[in-house]
């Protein structure tokens, strides 16, 4: 699985990196084709807006893409959230294939 990490407008610090790096590693448990996995890590400070930071996670899987995209206050939080949804995208794809 190729893991790639992108910061937009900031440079994450490295209990940042250590933070997604183990939590992605979990989604091997849900998926055992996961050819790769995009994370794009924004700040977006341009507007006077309380929630602005962002996650956004692209998964590909044997002749499928999935996206999830969450934003808060915290990187971590917008990170966990976004990788719960992602987690429920597999988890329906996964049972799609089975049936």
């Amino acid at each position: 699985m190729n893991v790639q990490i992108q910061t937009v407008n900031f440079d994450a610090d490295i209990k940042l990196v250590e933070h997604v790096q183990k939590k992605i590693d979990k989604l091997k448990t849900f998926h055992d084709k996961i050819t790769s996995v995009e994370i794009y890590l924004k700040l977006d400070n341009f507007g006077q807006k309380v929630r602005d930071k962002i996650a956004e996670i692209k998964v590909n899987v044997p002749k499928s893409s999935l996206f999830a995209k969450h934003e808060s206050k915290v990187f971590e939080e917008s990170f966990d959230l976004a990788l719960d949804s992602m987690i429920a995208q597999i988890k329906k794809q996964k049972q799609k294939a089975i049936a």
